[in-house]
């Protein structure tokens, strides 16, 4: 019984794309000659026709248009196949740090897909505020990390952009309270800094009541009502409303996400870890 031949199908394919049996010769590397009689070869095997000649080239026929989707799915998937089994296995072990008020749902997506995808490497992820990132990269504490800056620096990849806005809760009034009570974070970071620079357009003062290291602080004292806070817009959550810009305070900026690394860290752990990132940053 005759059987397709994967390199058939292949000259075919060239030469359904090529219009011609010699220009779809020449991008396999194959001889004229040799290319016809491949196809010949498929047409014995098929009993029929793939191609007919149309002035100085050839068309397909109807058997060739329906045997060329097959073919395509075919040798893609043999060259996919041959490219998976013959690449050596990501190994080895992966600190990643990712910022904690980022990492809950997003996390749970790059375990997912990078481990699905590389078995054999051990993560260790650290999910905590990301200001001591960048020093933890540094000193070797952590081989990559996704982590908050203002503006990117050199070796610093952008990944996700979120604007920051004043919050407080939806049950709250602050409207004529004075001092406004605010909710800041307690680490010498350029969220504070930015807070506090808003902050100085206002015109009536305003006084710190509740200090946090985290998101999830900021929005615990924010949701109990006892002040407003300044957050991303991806940390919206249902109860909060964001401060109307009749409360007179000043613009907020633009909180950047940013992926680093190492510099001796493996490429091929790099590179593996990477698309899952900023996949599940991107999405």
């Amino acid at each position: 019984m005759e059987k397709l031949d994967s390199d058939l199908l292949r000259t075919f394919l060239a030469v359904a794309k090529a219009g011609s049996v010699t220009d779809g010769a020449n991008q396999i590397n194959r001889s004229q000659s040799a290319a016809s009689l491949q196809i010949k070869r498929l047409e014995t095997t098929i009993g029929r026709a793939v191609f007919k000649r149309h002035g100085r080239g050839v068309v397909l026929t109807d058997t060739g248009k329906q045997l060329l989707p097959v073919a395509q799915e075919i040798t893609g998937r043999l060259d996919l196949t041959l490219r998976d089994l013959s690449q050596a296995e990501v190994r080895g072990k992966l600190r990643l740090g990712i910022p904690d008020d980022h990492g809950r749902a997003r996390l749970a997506r790059i375990i997912a897909d990078f481990s699905q995808a590389h078995p054999y490497v051990e993560l260790e992820v650290t999910c905590a505020l990301s200001a001591g990132f960048p020093e933890a990269l540094k000193k070797g504490q952590l081989d990559m990390a996704v982590y908050e800056v203002e503006e990117p620096a050199a070796g610093e990849k952008l990944v996700y952009e979120d604007p920051t806005c004043w919050v407080s809760a939806s049950h709250s009034d602050f409207s004529r309270v004075d001092p406004l009570p605010v909710a800041l974070f307690d680490h010498a970071c350029w969220w504070r800094d930015a807070a506090i620079a808003s902050l100085q357009t206002l015109k009536r003062s305003h006084r710190i009541v509740y200090s946090s290291q985290s998101v999830s602080g900021i929005l615990a004292a924010v949701e109990a009502g006892i002040a407003i806070g300044l957050i991303g817009r991806s940390s919206l959550i249902q109860g909060l409303a964001v401060v109307s810009a009749e409360f007179g305070l000043g613009p907020t900026p633009t909180s950047k996400l940013v992926l680093a690394s190492r510099s001796t860290m493996p490429a091929e752990l790099s590179l593996a870890i990477n698309s899952a990132i900023c996949a599940a940053f991107q999405s």
